[in-house]
């Protein structure tokens, strides 16, 4: 028989551990509660996630590509890919309703006909400038020294078609220069006109001073005072369209900033005027 007195103390001892077990028990879940609160926070704050596609000029192929590379680097969610073309070519894929979030174009002309019809989400940015310059094939077998060599006889010239902002740009400094050009081919993107030079299918090319730059070995640069008159300036914008305006507006924030502009420097690309 239990006596009454080892009864208080038995219900006694129940009740304080009961007491604890409950005590112990609540600690946990705020606990839980404040780990888990704690995890979510870390998640949202962990970085861009996501992807997007940046329509930009051909001649930003290396640079934005490494500037994507380096914005990917830094937000380990986020997937930055691209369309790189003729600025027009990819106006007109814009204006057709092509799926993009941030358009970088080789002059404002083209960036113009983007703005006029409300498609961008901001102002566009002017982030860089870019100047011609004559490639030739190493060697530089026609021995081609001016601009005004490549108006001779027998000489084979490639430029950028009219529309493409390589080729307004040529077109101005033939204007400029008083000298007329019987190119051989024109074509739609700056890269096009220094694969034809690079393959041996021409004796020069009107090409941006990056992209000789960029070529190396494969080419020689000849630099002429004329292309003083047409110094493109390049402009970016996040579209109205974008998907992902989180990621789009960081992609431009990365190439207007410290980093991308040095990248833009070491291709040789001049700052925005």
């Amino acid at each position: 028989m239990i006596r009454p007195a080892r009864l208080v103390l038995l219900a006694t001892a129940l009740t304080l551990a009961l007491g604890t077990a409950a005590c112990g028990s609540s600690s946990g879940d705020a606990a839980g509660g404040s780990g888990s609160a704690g995890t979510s926070s870390s998640s949202s704050s962990s970085g861009l996630s996501g992807e997007i596609t940046v329509f930009a000029a051909a001649s930003l192929k290396k640079t934005f590509t490494q500037i994507g590379a380096d914005l990917e680097k830094a937000n380990p969610g986020a997937t930055v890919k691209f369309s790189f073309a003729g600025s027009s070519d990819l106006v007109a894929q814009i204006q057709q309703g092509a799926p993009a979030d941030v358009f970088a174009s080789a002059d404002t002309k083209n960036m113009d006909k983007v703005t006029a019809e409300s498609l961008t989400a901001a102002a566009p940015v002017v982030f860089a400038s870019n100047t011609l310059e004559i490639a030739v094939p190493p060697g530089n077998p026609a021995k081609i020294a001016s601009f005004a060599d490549l108006a001779k006889s027998g000489v084979k010239v490639v430029v950028c078609a009219p529309a493409v902002p390589c080729g307004s740009a040529a077109a101005k400094v033939e204007a400029s220069a008083g000298v007329d050009l019987t190119p051989v081919s024109e074509e739609q993107s700056v890269t096009d006109v220094l694969g034809k030079v690079t393959a041996g299918e021409a004796d020069a090319g009107l090409v941006y001073v990056t992209d000789v730059k960029g070529a190396g070995a494969t080419v020689q640069g000849i630099t002429f005072p004329e292309s003083s008159a047409a110094v493109n300036s390049y402009p970016i914008a996040a579209l109205k369209a974008s998907k992902n305006t989180a990621l789009a507006d960081a992609f431009v924030k990365a190439v207007t900033g410290s980093g991308g502009q040095q990248v833009l420097a070491d291709a040789g690309f001049a700052k925005a005027p």
